[in-house]
């Protein structure tokens, strides 16, 4: 794909011929960027300024940003002179990771190796979790600001879709219908899933939306950003369907809780939506070529550089604290390692009980060897069921994907279900059954049940942070969220993302 406006770097993908190996080896996965070359029982430094455990995107993104720190003019305090992140897994991104078949196989559990007809394993980049990137979202500022977006090739993704559940009458059977997201005006106004009507009262409240400011009274027509979004949905007398499609379509959400959201948030999604369309393509969304898990790898990178140190394979057995609780190291394989502070995902310290789950979120990744039925012509997209369509309380997402993406090899697909679980005791196909009726048949599939957790106290004693899970959201602006605000209370400072400074 063409970067008209050459954002993200030099070597933006033009056409699927010109793709730039990144130093990476022969199974596809980003060169180790430990620079020290300690390894465990080598003589490794007992001494860190920050010690993260896990190398997740949120992770990596912050032991990037920390490691540049103290390099910045009028630094309050000198915190990236150090940092060493391990992981337990054998590859970089934890939960944000993209495998290979071999690493696929093996995260669930499979006995037997892959089918030897799915072709090498350089070829598949698989991801865990579903997630597209905002084109002018804050993650896409980070990468910008950090010059980390240099590590990598980008494509966007080609369109979206919404699903309609049609009943059926006296001489037609119930039926799903998928809507193409309208990408100009005149897309729009050809669209049945919004009446013709309702498409003009739809078009006056986003011109609205668009105008809002939300230190400029004058642009809100009394309409306060504190009030809740559907006081202001009932002024322009939208339909249903209409602000199922706003709201679930274009903002994103993952259910109905936003109506009763604060009038402002949802207007900021609305316009971050409207500011990422049409930047690189005919949606809102940009992927790294090679999977997510690239992300991660080039964050690691820059942390690298910056005398960062990684060791894979490795897990912890304890949190070490001082007299006052205050953290002062961890135990891993029977050695302690000391720092200022410590980092972790959730998973690290869930076994002490310092995070809750919020909810269970249910991943299935297929393999298909056929496009999705009627979207044969499309090489990447995302389908969004509502939940009022399919009589449920979440939304269900189909993340989709072709070879030239590097996610799989020629000839396959990924496809990638992901919803909110809401009868736990069920079968999974229960959950995600209208889904599977759209993708058709399947040659693999593995299913995750995945918590979202949320620290029970950020702050588990004196200089302890912990991120939250991702959440099910189509785009990881939420996560993003996250990072800034542990790195602002670290660092005592603000996260600059101009980027003319």
């Amino acid at each position: 794909m063409k970067n008209n406006n050459n954002l993200l770097n030099n070597n933006y993908i033009q056409n699927n011929n010109q793709i730039i190996n990144n130093n990476k080896n022969t199974e596809g996965q980003l060169k180790n960027p430990t620079i020290d070359g300690n390894t465990p029982g080598n003589n490794m430094n007992k001494q860190y300024d920050v010690i993260i455990l896990g190398t997740g995107l949120k992770e990596c993104i912050l032991a990037a940003l920390l490691s540049t720190f103290s390099k910045r003019e009028k630094a309050p305090w000198e915190i990236g002179k150090k940092i060493l992140q391990l992981d337990r897994n054998n590859y970089y991104g934890s939960e944000s990771a993209s495998l290979n078949l071999t690493n696929l196989w093996k995260y669930f559990g499979k006995k037997n190796e892959y089918p030897k007809q799915y072709g090498k394993n350089i070829n598949w980049n698989v991801d865990l979790i579903p997630k597209f990137i905002m084109a002018n979202g804050s993650l896409v500022k980070i990468l910008l600001k950090t010059n980390v977006s240099k590590y990598f090739d980008w494509k966007s993704v080609d369109r979206s879709f919404i699903y309609q559940f049609i009943k059926g009458g006296l001489f037609n059977k119930a039926k799903g219908k998928i809507h193409m997201v309208p990408n100009t005006i005149s897309e729009a106004f050809k669209s049945d899933y919004i009446g013709s009507l309702e498409k003009n009262k739809c078009k006056k409240f986003l011109e609205f939306i668009i105008d809002y400011e939300i230190n400029n009274p004058n642009t809100q027509k009394g309409l306060g950003p504190d009030i809740p979004f559907n006081d202001i949905i009932k002024i322009y007398g939208l339909e249903q369907r209409t602000v199922e499609f706003i709201g679930h379509v274009i903002a994103l959400y993952t259910n109905d809780y936003f109506l009763e959201s604060k009038a402002i948030t949802a207007i900021d999604k609305l316009k971050l939506y409207k500011n990422s369309f049409g930047l690189y393509g005919k949606s809102p969304f940009i992927y790294p070529l090679s999977g997510l898990g690239r992300l991660s790898e080039g964050f690691a990178r820059l942390c690298s550089l910056n005398g960062g140190s990684y060791i894979l394979n490795r897990d912890i057995e304890e949190i070490l604290y001082d007299e006052n609780y205050h953290f002062r190291g961890i135990k891993s394989e029977g050695e302690e390692i000391y720092g200022k502070i410590l980092i972790t995902e959730p998973s690290y310290v869930q076994k002490w009980s310092k995070s809750k789950s919020l909810g269970i979120i249910l991943e299935r990744i297929c393999i298909l060897d056929h496009p999705i039925p009627k979207i044969n012509y499309v090489n990447s997209f995302q389908i969004i069921l509502p939940q009022r369509q399919i009589n449920r309380k979440n939304d269900i997402f189909i993340h989709f994907f072709d070879y030239t993406y590097l996610v799989c090899q020629k000839g396959y697909y990924i496809a990638i279900i992901s919803t909110i679980v809401e009868h736990p005791n069920d079968n999974p196909n229960f959950e995600i059954g209208p889904a599977m009726d759209l993708i058709g048949p399947v040659l693999e599939t593995f299913d995750k049940f995945r918590n979202i957790y949320d620290p029970i106290d950020i702050f588990l004693g004196e200089n302890i942070y912990i991120t939250s899970s991702y959440d099910q959201q189509c785009h990881f602006e939420n996560d993003i969220d996250d990072v800034i605000n542990i790195y602002e209370k670290i660092t005592g400072s603000k996260l600059d993302l101009n980027l003319g400074k």
